[in-house]
Parts: C-alpha cells; sequence; structure tokens
C-alpha cells in the first residue's frame, strides 16, 4: 500500500484508533510505514506487533485483497505479528472477508475484531461515522446492476463489454463505466484480449448483497385465499399468464420452486407496473398490509427478470436474483438464501 496517496489519509487517524482500542496512551503506540515494513503500516504497542493493511472501500473484494496482503506481511515480519485490515466502516462482506482469511480488522468508526493468541478485542454497534451526503455513486445502482447480474450468470466466462452491453440492453459507456468500477474494486479482471470475467463470483455477489434493498422496489401487499403459499404460487403464476402479464416469482415462491426448501405462507413476484383492477379481481387481491399473503413487486428496474426461467409450471427470477430478494423477506427466509446459494451459486 502506497501511503502518501489522498485516500490513504486514514494512515494519520491510526494511532489514535489504536491506542483507543488497546486503552493506551497515543504515546505507547509506535506507527512505522514506507516499503522496508512489508505492510501498509506496523503497528507497536506493549509488545505487540500488528500488521495493518488500510483501505477506503470496505466491500468485500477489496478487504479480501488486503486482507491477504496483511497476512502475507505478517507471516513475512517473524515476530507473532497479527494481521489487521481497517477500514472506514467495516460492513457485513468486508467481515466475511477477514473472517475467511482469519485477519483481525477494525474501522475508524469504532468497531473491531481482532482476536489472536492473547488478546480479544470485540466491539459491536457503533454507527458509521463517515456516511456521505446524497446517494453513493454504485456498481450496483438498479441500471447498473444488470452488469453485476450478467457476470454472475456466466461466470465461467469471458466476455466482451460489447456482448455484455447487447445482453443487458445497457449502453456500452455504462457498461465501461461499471466494469471499470468493479475492476478497481477487484470484482472483474480484463484478459490479454480484453475480454472481462469475474475475478471472484462468491466476492461480487456479497458486495451487491451489502447495498442491495429489495424495500427499494414498489411493494404492493394483500390477501388472496388460499391453502398454502405453494399452491397460492401456482394460481398467481396461472392467472398472470392467462392475462399476458409479464412477471416471475421471488423470495420464498422462488426458493420453493428451485429447491423445495420449507414451506412458506408469503408469495412475491414481480410484475412491470401496478395491476390493473381487473387482475385485481382475477387474483381476488385484497390489499392489506397486516394479513398479506402476497407481495406483487414493481421493480426498479426491468434487469430484474433476465436470466428467468420456468420451474415446474412457475417462472421464477434466476437464483442470483433470488438470493439477494430473501435479503428482506419474512419466515425462513434466511435459511432459503443459503440453501439457494449453496445448490445454485457455490463458485
Amino acid at each position: 500500500m502506497n501511503a502518501s496517496r489522498p485516500e490513504h489519509g486514514l494512515l494519520s487517524r491510526l494511532p489514535e484508533a489504536m491506542a483507543g482500542l488497546l486503552a493506551m496512551a497515543w504515546d505507547e503506540v509506535h506507527v512505522e510505514t514506507g516499503a522496508a515494513v512489508g505492510a501498509g503500516a506496523v503497528v507497536k504497542a506493549e509488545g505487540w506487533t500488528f500488521a495493518v493493511e488500510l483501505t477506503e472501500a470496505a466491500s468485500a473484494g477489496p478487504v479480501a485483497v488486503h486482507a491477504e496482503r496483511a497476512a502475507n506481511a505478517a507471516k513475512a515480519l517473524r515476530k507473532r505479528a497479527i494481521p489487521v485490515v481497517a477500514v472506514p466502516f467495516m460492513g457485513p462482506s468486508g467481515k466475511d472477508s477477514c473472517g475467511r482469511a482469519g485477519v483481525s480488522w477494525f474501522d475508524f468508526s469504532g468497531n473491531a475484531h481482532i482476536v489472536a493468541p492473547g488478546i480479544r478485542v470485540i466491539i459491536e454497534g457503533r454507527p458509521n461515522r463517515f456516511r456521505k451526503r446524497g446517494r453513493p455513486s454504485s456498481a450496483f445502482a438498479p441500471k447498473s446492476s444488470r452488469i453485476a447480474r450478467w457476470l454472475l450468470m456466466r461466470s465461467s466466462q469471458a466476455m466482451s463489454q460489447r456482448e455484455t452491453s447487447h445482453a443487458t440492453e445497457v449502453s456500452e459507456g455504462l457498461v465501461s463505466r461499471v466494469v471499470s468500477r468493479l475492476a478497481e474494486e477487484h470484482y472483474v479482471v480484463r484478459d490479454d484480449r480484453g475480454l472481462i470475467r469475474t475475478r471472484n463470483p462468491r466476492l461480487l455477489l456479497d458486495a451487491w448483497r451489502d447495498e442491495y434493498r429489495f424495500s427499494n422496489h414498489a411493494i404492493i401487499r394483500g390477501h388472496v385465499a388460499a391453502r398454502s403459499g405453494d399452491a397460492l404460487t401456482r394460481f398467481v403464476a396461472d392467472t398472470l399468464s392467462a392475462a399476458k402479464v409479464e412477471h416471475a416469482a421471488t423470495g420464498l415462491s422462488a426458493a420453493w420452486q428451485l429447491t423445495r426448501f420449507a414451506g412458506f405462507r408469503t408469495a412475491t413476484f414481480f410484475v412491470p407496473a401496478e395491476p390493473t383492477v381487473s387482475l385485481k379481481s382475477d387474483l381476488g387481491f385484497r390489499e392489506d398490509a397486516r394479513g398479506a399473503n402476497l407481495w406483487l413487486v414493481v421493480p426498479n428496474d426491468a434487469g430484474v427478470f433476465q436470466g428467468a426461467v420456468e420451474r415446474d409450471a412457475v417462472r421464477c427470477v434466476h437464483p442470483v436474483q433470488a438470493y439477494l430478494d430473501l435479503k428482506e423477506h419474512p419466515e425462513r427466509a434466511s435459511d432459503a438464501a443459503e440453501r439457494i446459494r449453496s445448490e445454485f451459486l457455490n463458485w
């Protein structure tokens, strides 16, 4: 890591942060930087040595890269050094990346998970002190996310940006910008021919899930008389098909069709627009958020239909989309998401 780069202004905060975590005075914490130390920074305090890698980007890909660097630096120091990644605010996917690498972490918002022989510092629940005003640019914004979805659906293939543009119905300019962003964050690599592919599909999916909010779609909740979630799913699918309305089951409905895992009550379908009065009548749909067992969802981008396939006479979203959508669903949604991941997204 080159600590002189502007994004590494975190370095100036390092002594104060480490002193606070270790309950020491600032002058008891010594920070060494430069190429000679073999890490972004080496922190020494009361006999402890920490090989610290700092990064402004706290999503799965950048954190995984810096975790590997911290681990290698700690080994090179040969002083029982503890590898640590430091970020402004650590999200769930970043924590997972550190956990898989066996590397400790802390953030400058006051959270930490530093565990090694003789030391245990665990602090959780501190809010993000570095949240920026306004909506930050993201490779996972509604239309931009079509590119991540396409790359995950073709995770073993290398493809051109033009092919990606055509497949996702996104302009080549937007594809170029999003791919550049994904490459900067270590989710995408280019080969000698300029073709792109995912560097690590698992990390790309983790990063997207961190940012994904099912509640950003327009959700119309209501009740339809049905014996079970499966019976309701089939009835809704048949009714929408008969009315020639584009649709795709997601959430628990899709999880059941894909894996037959766990009975459920709440059925969920993406539809392109708010259902008409006539269609609601055909469904026997009564809007009622409290007793709702059917969610009709108008997506914030039509990309959710990409990769949809028919499963046992029910059209379902692609497993990538179903996995993301289950993040904010009730009942056994988290278990269903893990089943989808293990059966369809286990790269």
